[in-house]
């Protein structure tokens, strides 16, 4: 089987279910703070939106449950479900994710961070060692639209002073693909917290980091086989 090369100056990584595994402290957290309002919600309602800003995610829930909902009341929930998040968050990481960034940082490619969490969650969650390993990182809190929009994944090339043919992002979730590939961006999808169906407009998919190393590989230049290139 012949390995797939990409030739990029850059690889931007999303954060939740990428390199941390922090989705399941933040289904739980949801979960708990929408049974509180008579809602019940299924690991896909969450997991499908991960990515989403947390307001657009309780507006759109409450109507899919047909209960309509203020922008204050939006704001009261989502503060609820991330101040639960805050008590009850693990650092945990995706296997296989440390020790790629580090691969990646050591062959000179330059790595960025895009990701819907806040600077201020993000420096709870993610060592300042692994931090120190991006040059570019973009927040939630640091854009006007978040994923599925393009502008985290713009706002990225910017920082990085790049073109979007010269990077590629990994993401695991459809709003962060969307995000991606509306940058103009090759994306690469993991199965780590949705099955394959749900990342069908990534350019690969891959079920763990482990078969995405063995089926690609990354370089600055060009200078080996062509061949698979994607």
């Amino acid at each position: 089987m012949s390995r797939t090369h990409l030739y990029v100056k850059s690889v931007i990584f999303d954060m939740d279910g990428v390199i941390t595994n922090t989705m399941p402290d933040h289904y739980r957290s949801w979960k708990a703070i929408f049974k509180e309002e008579g809602i019940q919600v299924t690991y896909e309602d969450i997991y499908k939106r991960e990515g989403q800003p947390g307001l657009s995610s309780v507006t759109e829930i409450f109507g899919e449950h047909r209960r309509a909902i203020s922008k204050k009341d939006a704001v009261r929930v989502l503060e609820k479900k991330e101040a639960l998040f805050k008590r009850i968050v693990k650092t945990r990481f995706i296997t296989g994710a440390r020790t790629f960034l580090k691969h990646l940082h050591k062959k000179n490619i330059r790595l960025a961070l895009v990701t819907g969490t806040s600077r201020h969650e993000l420096c709870q969650i993610l060592p300042v060692l692994l931090r120190d390993l991006f040059s570019v990182i973009v927040t939630g809190n640091e854009v006007k639209h978040g994923k599925p929009h393009p502008e985290p994944y713009l706002k990225s090339l910017q920082k990085l002073k790049i073109k979007a043919s010269e990077a590629a992002v990994i993401e695991n979730a459809p709003f962060g693909i969307r995000s991606a590939k509306q940058a103009g961006l090759k994306c690469l999808a993991l199965e780590t917290s949705l099955p394959k169906q749900y990342l069908r407009e990534a350019d690969m998919i891959f079920p763990s980091i482990k078969d995405l190393k063995r089926k690609a590989s990354f370089s600055t230049s060009n200078n080996t086989n062509r061949k698979g290139r994607l």
